[in-house]
C-alpha cells in the first residue's frame, strides 16, 4: 500500500493483527500494526504529549526492536502489571513502551523506545479491555485515517529489514557492547537469535 502524502490518509485494509496471548485473560485482546515511511510522526508524538485519548496507543520506534517476540514480551509484561495494579505509568500502552526498557527510568524509556518527531518506522499496539466501546475495526479505521505510512506485516522478516532495526542502537540500549563473543558469531540468523535472547533477558531483569 502506498504511503499517502500531502495530508492524505492510508486507505483501509486488513493490516491490523489481532493476538490473544497465552496466559492472558480473554478480557484483554492485543492488536498490532506496523508502518514504514511514516510522514506524520511529529503529529502523532504531539497527540501523546497532549494526552489525546483518541491516540492512546503504544507507539514504538521500530529502530529499537529486533523481533516480534521482544514486542510481545513487553505487551505481556505490561498486561500482567496492569492486572496486578502495579502500573508506574498512566496507562497500559505507556506501560508497554516502558516494558521494553532494561531499566526503570520511565522518561528514558519513552525517549529510547517510544515515538519521536523523527520516527520513520512505527509499531502501533492497542490493547482492548472488555468492556470496551471500541472494536478492532474501529482501531484499524482510526489508524488508517491518521497514520501516514505504509503498512507492513508484524513479522521478524519485516522488522529486520534494512532500515528498520538499528543494531548499534539495540546494543547500546541493552548494554551489549561488552558482549565480545556476540561479534564472533558468524551466522547472521544465529547472531540475531542470540541478541534477541540477551535483549529478553535484559527486559526480564528490569524489576530486580
Amino acid at each position: 500500500m502506498a504511503s499517502p502524502r500531502g495530508g492524505g490518509a492510508t486507505p483501509p485494509s486488513a493490516f491490523l493483527e489481532t493476538i490473544q496471548l497465552e496466559h492472558v485473560p480473554s478480557t484483554h485482546t492485543v492488536h498490532v500494526a506496523v508502518f514504514k515511511d511514516v510522514a506524520n510522526a511529529e503529529f502523532l508524538h504531539q497527540q501523546l504529549l497532549s494526552r489525546n485519548s483518541e491516540y492512546e496507543y503504544a507507539f514504538i520506534d521500530v529502530s529499537s526492536v529486533i523481533s516480534r517476540l521482544q514486542v510481545l514480551a513487553a505487551i505481556f509484561k505490561a498486561i500482567t502489571t496492569q492486572l496486578s495494579g502495579n502500573m508506574k505509568t498512566p496507562n497500559i500502552h505507556s506501560e508497554i513502551v516502558c516494558s521494553l526498557s532494561p531499566n526503570k527510568n520511565i522518561s528514558e524509556a519513552y525517549r529510547r523506545f517510544g515515538i519521536t518527531p523523527s520516527t520513520t518506522n512505527l509499531i502501533v499496539v492497542k490493547v482492548l479491555i472488555t468492556p470496551s466501546t471500541l472494536t478492532p475495526k474501529d482501531v484499524e479505521a482510526h489508524l488508517a485515517a491518521h497514520v501516514r505510512g505504509s503498512p507492513v506485516p508484524f513479522a521478524d522478516d519485516a522488522l529486520q529489514a534494512t532500515g528498520f532495526a538499528d543494531a548499534a542502537k539495540v546494543r547500546k540500549y541493552y548494554k551489549l557492547g561488552g558482549v565480545a563473543w556476540l561479534d564472533g558469531v558468524g551466522d547472521e540468523a544465529r547472531r540475531r537469535r542470540e541478541t534477541e535472547m540477551l535483549v529478553l533477558g535484559g527486559m526480564a531483569l528490569r524489576e530486580l
